[in-house]
C-alpha cells in the first residue's frame, strides 16, 4: 500500500469530518439566532445523514462503476459547494439543505476513499490501515468544533469558506495518485445477497449502532451544556478532548482488531458505551458532564474501526466491491445517526433528556447480548 495512499484517504475524511462536526459548538448560536426548538435543531443536525443516506448507495456504485478515483472528486467538489452557501445561509431552509448536500458527498467520498484504501491494504494490515484513517477522521471531529467556535466570533462566512479551500485542494490532489486497476465491477442486485454475510451484517449493525449513539449525543449534550451555563468555546473545548482521546485510540483498535479479532474491541466500546449513555444526561454541573464527554463519548466513535474492517472481510467473503460494500455501511450509518438526530429532540423536547439516552443504552445492551453467538472473528459461533 503506497504511503501516499494512506495520506490522501486520511485527508479527504478529516476534511469531511470537519465539515460534519463543526456545526456541534454552533448549535446554541443557531437556536437562539434563529429562534429554532430542540427539534429543529435536530433536524439541522440530522439533514447531513440524511443527505449520506440518500447518496449512499449512489456513492457506493458510482465508486464501482466510475471508479474510486471519480467517485472521491465528485464528493469533495458537492461537500465544498455546500460548506460555502452553509457559511453564508441565514435561513434553516438554506442551512438544512446545504447540510443535506453535504451528507451526499460525504458519501461519495467515504465510498470511495474507504474502498480505494482498503483494495490496497492486505487483508491482515486492513483493520490497522483502517484505524489510520478514522484517527484522521478523528483529527478533522478536532478541528471542527475548533473551527465552529471559530465561527462564533469571526462569522460562519468566513470560517466555512477556509474550510471550502481545503477540500478544493484535496480534489487537486487526488489526481496525483494512482487508481487501483482491475477491479472486478458488481451490480448493486448482484451485491443484495451479500448482506447474508454475517460479518458484513454484523459491522452493518455495528455502524448503525455507532450512529444512533453519536446522533443522540450530537443533538442533547451540546444543548446541556448550554443549559448548566457552558459557552461555545467550552462546548467545543470539550468535543476536541473527546475527538483527541479517540484520535489515539483508533489506531490502537485497529491493531488490536487484527491481532485478537474484530470483536474484542467491539465488546470493550459496547461496555463503556452503555454506562456513557445512562450517565450522560444525568452529571452536573458543566465540568464533571465535559469530563465525561472527554472520557467516554470516544467508546462510540471507536465502534467504527473494527466494524469497517468486518464491512471489508465480508465483502472479501462474498466477491463484493469494496466501493459497494462501504456504500451499504455508509447507509447503515446515515440510517441510524439521522434517525436519532431527528427523534432524539423530538422525544427530549416531549419528555426529559434521559429517555433517548436509556433507549441507546438499552440496544446498546441487547447488541452485546447477541453478539455472544458470534465468534471472535466476527462469524457465527
Amino acid at each position: 500500500m503506497r504511503a501516499t495512499l494512506l495520506v490522501l484517504v486520511s485527508a479527504v475524511v478529516l476534511v469531511d469530518t470537519v465539515f460534519f462536526t463543526a456545526l456541534t459548538p454552533l448549535l446554541p448560536h443557531y437556536a437562539h439566532g434563529l429562534g429554532l426548538s430542540k427539534a429543529q435543531i435536530g433536524l439541522l443536525v440530522a439533514a447531513y445523514p440524511f443527505g449520506t443516506l440518500v447518496g449512499a448507495v449512489p456513492g457506493g456504485v458510482a465508486a464501482t462503476r466510475l471508479g474510486v478515483r471519480p467517485a472521491v472528486l465528485v464528493g469533495l467538489v458537492a461537500m465544498s459547494a455546500a460548506t460555502l452557501v452553509f457559511g453564508y445561509g441565514h435561513s434553516a431552509t438554506v442551512l438544512d439543505t446545504a447540510r443535506f448536500v453535504q451528507g451526499v458527498g460525504g458519501a461519495c467520498t467515504w465510498a470511495g476513499g474507504l474502498a480505494w484504501l482498503v483494495e490496497a491494504a492486505p487483508a491482515d494490515r486492513r483493520g490497522a490501515a483502517l484505524g489510520t484513517a478514522f484517527s484522521a477522521a478523528v483529527g478533522g471531529a478536532l478541528l471542527g468544533p475548533l473551527v465552529g467556535a471559530v465561527a462564533s466570533h469571526v462569522g460562519t462566512g468566513p470560517a466555512f469558506a477556509a474550510a471550502t479551500g481545503a477540500g478544493v485542494c484535496l480534489a487537486g490532489a487526488s489526481l496525483l495518485v494512482p487508481a487501483p486497476h482491475g477491479v472486478s465491477l458488481r451490480s448493486l442486485r448482484g451485491a443484495l445477497p451479500a448482506l447474508g454475510d454475517r460479518v458484513l451484517a454484523t459491522g452493518m449493525w455495528l455502524t448503525f449502532l455507532a450512529g444512533l449513539a453519536l446522533g443522540v449525543v450530537d443533538v442533547l449534550a451540546p444543548l446541556r451544556l448550554s443549559r448548566l451555563g457552558a459557552g461555545a468555546t467550552l462546548i467545543a473545548g470539550a468535543f476536541l478532548g473527546a475527538a483527541a482521546v479517540e484520535a489515539v485510540l483508533a489506531p490502537v483498535v485497529g491493531r488490536l482488531s487484527d491481532r485478537r479479532g474484530r470483536l474484542v474491541p467491539v465488546r470493550l466500546s459496547l461496555l463503556i458505551a452503555a454506562a456513557v449513555a445512562l450517565l450522560a444526561p444525568l452529571l452536573q454541573p458543566a465540568g464533571v458532564l465535559v469530563a465525561l464527554i472527554v472520557v467516554g463519548f470516544p467508546a462510540f466513535g471507536t465502534l467504527f474501526v473494527p466494524a469497517a474492517a468486518m464491512i471489508g472481510d465480508g465483502a472479501d467473503r462474498r466477491g463484493l466491491h469494496h466501493g459497494l460494500a462501504f456504500g451499504l455501511g455508509n447507509l447503515a450509518w446515515a440510517a441510524g445517526q439521522g434517525a436519532a438526530a431527528a427523534t432524539s429532540g423530538i422525544v427530549a423536547q416531549a419528555t426529559i433528556d434521559a429517555v433517548p439516552y436509556v433507549v441507546t443504552a438499552a440496544v446498546i445492551a441487547a447488541t452485546l447480548v447477541a453478539l455472544r453467538r458470534v465468534a471472535p472473528d466476527g462469524g457465527s459461533e
